[in-house]
């Protein structure tokens, strides 16, 4: 027989699977984080050089960025300290190098604000028309209130960017599905690393770049012809 604790453990992984889902209506799939531009000028020809951009993202960016900060604000929901989550989101929102990084982290942020407002999160609503609002913030906040722990949820955080990324390199590269398939075979080591990574990081040390992706970002803005918002 089942206890409380092990029902409610369970109840939680199901909500972080809800959260990871590609059906989670925040419009993750319209965005390219670069890539597209990076396909289009030719720095990208192959499923190699698409691991080796994703990898360099996973240990340079998101595991010194995106996870530390995750943390705090994980905590600072936690400890109903708003003026955290606030300060926190704008640390994150300074860190994103270009116009299209910033509004692809407040549209989607504000989509999941809108979302949870409807799943019985009241917090979440708050959220949707603040300037600072990010992913990063509201998808801490569903960590909280749905009892999820904070290391399974930095690598579903980190797991879900490497799907969305996947799915639009087999779009612009373009790879097939199984290649698409052995690359996210191969960043499951690389996404648990990154997780361990940034969960460690003391504050001092919280800040990462990829000079590469910022500048395809910026280079995107203009492109002529382009599927992708970012």
């Amino acid at each position: 027989m089942a206890t409380a604790t092990t029902t409610d453990e369970a109840l939680a992984q199901r909500r972080l699977w809800q959260l990871l889902s590609p059906t989670l209506p925040v419009g993750a799939y319209s965005y390219s984080g670069g890539l597209e531009y990076a396909v289009e000028a030719g720095w990208i020809r192959d499923a190699e050089a698409t691991a080796d951009w994703l990898e360099g993202q996973l240990r340079h960016t998101l595991a010194r960025v995106d996870i530390p900060l995750l943390a705090r604000l994980y905590q600072c929901w936690r400890r109903g300290d708003r003026a955290g989550v606030d300060h926190y989101n704008r640390w994150l929102r300074a860190s994103r190098e270009t116009a299209e990084l910033v509004a692809e982290d407040h549209h989607m942020g504000r989509a999941l604000a809108r979302l949870l407002s409807e799943l019985g999160i009241p917090e979440a609503a708050d959220c949707t028309g603040h300037a600072d609002t990010s992913w990063a913030g509201l998808y801490s906040l569903a960590l909280v209130r749905w009892g999820i722990p904070l290391r399974q949820g930095a690598e579903g955080y980190l797991w879900a960017w490497c799907e969305n990324q996947v799915a639009a390199a087999i779009k612009l590269v373009p790879l097939g599905q199984t290649a698409g398939q052995q690359l996210l075979f191969r960043l499951a080591g690389p996404v648990g690393e990154a997780a361990a990574t940034g969960l460690s990081l003391d504050e001092e040390a919280i800040g990462g770049t990829a000079p590469g992706v910022a500048i395809a970002s910026s280079l995107h803005e203009t492109q002529y012809s382009r599927l992708f918002r970012s």
